[in-house]
């Protein structure tokens, strides 16, 4: 049965080809092994260069059933030249084939040998591109960029930004911008949400450059809060790490930006029913933040009372909270609130 698939991937017709291509995903592992070793993945890549999207799709689900759960094959396709392709079928109009390609991209991304040759194609540029969704030159191209095609895309530029050499052209890609927007227009406890917030704080804990820029961003320091406020558990645990990078960059300059936007209350909530680490990071935020308001009008003194008073029952109950702390914590919480 190999090969007949062989052949008819070789030399068939185009639905010979095509059915052929829907049937390599059907065989065993130890089938698809022997098809590669005796070069099924180039006929494949060259079905990607028609313009046939019938045929384009029969081919990406065909390389990722080859790329999944091998680590030779990821190896070998990239080695292949598929990059290029796949960067080109990106500016189809079908849905469905940018879905494939950037899922195609985010399984081929995940091998450590794959990083550094993906992202010379030029793949960081057109991911983010994706993200903003003008991929195409028409007015309707953000529309055609589906929610799932914009989570892989962030989950293949998280793997990227895993390789060291691949965080400064990936934060001179402007996506740390795209990012930020991302998150300031989905609801807070989306999964895109969850994935943009993910990339951006491993981005600003490489970057320097990139911590910067998001403390400068107007409407940043808010998002971030407004995500501690009303985002998943996760969010919320990124979202309180950049915050926390961001103030320890420069305490005096930025702590006074990020008390304006009020994130007192949802930094105490958080700092006894986050998760761990999203516990700790309130906390040690509080720390930081905690004496901004030992002068002023009487409400910033109010304030600064209440603050001490919840820390310090915080601080006496260690890593565990009691059911009359969590209380405080709720009764301070809507108190600040009215200040």
């Amino acid at each position: 049965m190999e090969e007949m698939l062989m052949d008819n991937l070789l030399n068939g017709e185009r639905e010979t080809q095509i059915q052929a291509a829907n049937e390599l995903g059907k065989l065993s592992r130890r089938q698809k092994h022997k098809l590669v070793e005796r070069g099924i993945i180039a006929p494949l890549i060259s079905m990607l260069c028609s313009q046939d999207y019938e045929a384009i799709e029969a081919a990406l689900l065909s390389l990722l059933s080859l790329a999944c759960g091998s680590e030779r094959n990821k190896i070998r396709i990239v080695k292949s030249g598929i990059v290029p392709v796949l960067l080109e079928v990106l500016q189809c109009q079908s849905t469905t084939l940018i879905e494939l390609t950037v899922a195609a991209m985010l399984i081929l991304s995940s091998c450590l040998e794959n990083k550094l040759e993906i992202a010379s194609s030029g793949a960081i540029q057109r991911l983010v591109e994706i993200l903003n969704g003008d991929l195409a030159d028409d007015d309707n191209s953000y529309g055609r960029i589906s929610v799932q095609a914009k989570i892989d895309a962030i989950a293949t530029l998280h793997n990227l930004s895993t390789c060291h050499q691949l965080i400064s052209p990936i934060v001179s890609s402007g996506v740390t911008y795209c990012l930020l927007q991302l998150i300031h227009s989905s609801e807070k406890s989306s999964g895109l949400t969850e994935k943009a917030i993910a990339l951006l704080e491993n981005i600003v804990s490489s970057s320097e450059d990139a911590l910067q820029e998001i403390a400068a961003t107007c409407g940043a320091i808010r998002a971030l809060v407004e995500t501690i406020e009303e985002g998943s558990p996760q969010c919320k645990e990124h979202a309180v790490a950049i915050l926390l990078l961001i103030c320890k960059s420069c305490r005096d300059k930025y702590r006074s930006s990020i008390l304006k936007e009020g994130v007192m209350p949802g930094l105490l909530q958080l700092s006894v029913d986050g998760t761990w680490r999203a516990k700790n990071m309130a906390r040690d935020l509080l720390l930081l933040l905690r004496d901004c308001s030992s002068f002023g009008s009487r409400s910033k003194q109010l304030k600064n009372e209440l603050v001490e008073q919840i820390m310090q029952e915080i601080d006496a109950e260690g890593d565990t909270v009691a059911g009359t702390t969590l209380r405080l914590v709720e009764e301070m919480i809507a108190k600040l609130s009215t200040l």
